[in-house]
């Protein structure tokens, strides 16, 4: 028997057209429904074939017929029958960079998952744009890796706690924690405003739209007839006063749902627009704000409260807030007391 793993199969086309492959599921793969494992492994193949050979059952798994959504396990032994996939031009290897743009910012690391402090400024994933993200900047820095794949998302210019995955078992459970509200995560913004409670619950309807130049963007929808696609989800926050410093106030807050652009519209809803925010804030300021040192958003995520994907063990990650914030801070408070 030609035993293959999923890697070795997708990246030298061992998978025939003349004979059918043994796959054996590595730790890579365990957990993936066995349509996608096939879209990644049959390069080439148009998807309607893939699901043919699925509902004629010369797709199985340890000799037997499966469904679509059958999830792999590890050492589960996959058959595919002879089928032409693209053939995938040999290229050079990838000079991998002398020094890494995030070695320096890592805050947690073990087997199962990675842990940085992302800088502002970079995108989480490459497009609309931007060659190369994140997540393909780490790639490229460890080629050995097997499996490296972003658990959430950040925006570009929101600075703080991202975490990856080193094993699709701890993508699947740290993706399933998220689901069900196990996370406690804490992010810290300045916004303009005189923020006088010290705790604010705010639930609001938020609904995503893409303006006339293809942007995205969402809105806060407050009368439930103009939701006529019915498309507005509910976002809910508790924020917190850590203090108020002239026109300003610093803020931390709890995400208890976790929507797109959640925290920048809920405040710039409420009248306390984040500082520096160019999507949702208050663009004359943040001109101003530029001669006085403020060159990104003040919004950084700063705190992630989960259990261990494997081990159960509570973590908890903390991103120290940026330089640049900081002396930020540091000086709307000496001008402050000079007043």
């Amino acid at each position: 028997m030609n035993t293959l793993n999923e890697t070795n199969a997708a990246q030298s086309g061992e998978v025939s057209s003349t004979a059918s492959a043994q796959l054996v599921i590595d730790e890579a793969s365990a957990g993936q429904r066995i349509d996608n494992f096939l879209q990644k492994v049959l390069k080439g193949v148009p998807k309607s074939h893939i699901y043919r050979i699925l509902r004629s059952g010369e797709v199985r798994v340890n000799k037997k017929r499966i469904d679509a959504d059958f999830r792999l396990s590890l050492e589960d032994i996959v058959r595919v029958p002879p089928i032409r996939v693209a053939s995938v031009p040999q290229q050079a290897p990838t000079a991998v960079p002398a020094t890494s743009k995030f070695e320096g910012a890592i805050v947690y690391e073990d087997d199962a998952m990675l842990v940085i402090n992302k800088p502002a400024g970079f995108a989480v994933h490459g497009g609309s744009g931007v060659s190369r993200g994140v997540i393909e900047q780490l790639r490229l820095e460890r080629p050995q890796a097997k499996f490296l794949e972003l658990v959430h998302r950040l925006d570009r210019d929101t600075s703080g706690v991202l975490m990856l995955a080193k094993k699709r078992s701890a993508l699947v459970a740290l993706h399933d924690a998220i689901r069900n509200n196990h996370m406690d995560k804490r992010y810290v913004m300045m916004v303009h405003g005189v923020w006088t409670e010290k705790k604010k619950h705010v639930t609001l309807d938020l609904q995503k739209y893409v303006t006339n130049e293809g942007e995205r963007r969402v809105n806060v929808v407050t009368d439930p007839k103009k939701d006529v696609l019915g498309a507005a989800q509910m976002s809910e926050t508790i924020f917190y006063l850590s203090k108020n410093i002239g026109e300003f106030s610093l803020l931390e807050a709890k995400l208890i749902t976790g929507r797109t652009h959640q925290l920048r519209v809920q405040l710039a809803h409420l009248g306390f627009p984040i500082l520096g925010d160019d999507k949702y804030g208050d663009f004359a300021l943040n001109k101003q704000l530029l001669k006085r040192g403020l060159k990104r958003m003040f919004l950084h995520s700063s705190e992630t409260n989960i259990r261990h994907p494997i081990s159960g063990d509570k973590l908890k990650l903390q991103a120290a807030l940026p330089l640049e914030l900081k002396k930020f801070i540091q000086q709307q408070e000496k001008e402050s007391n000079q007043e």
